[in-house]
């Protein structure tokens, strides 16, 4: 059984800070590739940040400089950390592990940021 619990929703001011939390359990381990995303209402699912087995990162561009990923491998954990908030990062954010072929996501947390 796996299983993706993200906390770390929240309602913040344009500018403000607001760090989410992924815990990874069953078959989740620093093998996996982890990473987040985000569905704002109307609009696909797009990429915000990814982060390697080995640490390696990619960001959506949108987010460069602003957002931060890094994982915790004893914990199972990924967290981003995101800084300058702006109302169009408004969305339900996921988290997802993938190894290979496979793909797990958790349930989604929303953010939304008021102007």
């Amino acid at each position: 059984q796996v299983q993706l619990v993200e906390s770390g929703r929240g309602l913040v001011q344009a500018g403000g800070s607001l760090e989410l939390s992924c815990a990874g359990s069953g078959r989740i381990s620093s093998a996996y590739a982890m990473g987040w995303y985000r569905q704002a209402p109307g609009k696909q699912r797009d990429l915000v940040a990814t982060i390697s087995s080995n640490g390696g990162t990619n960001y959506k561009d949108s987010v460069k400089g602003r957002f931060s990923i890094s994982r915790d491998n004893a914990k199972n954990t990924v967290i981003l950390r995101m800084n300058s908030l702006k109302p169009e990062d408004t969305a339900v954010y996921y988290c997802c592990a993938r190894w290979g072929v496979l793909a797990y996501w958790g349930q989604g947390t929303q953010v939304t940021v008021s102007s």
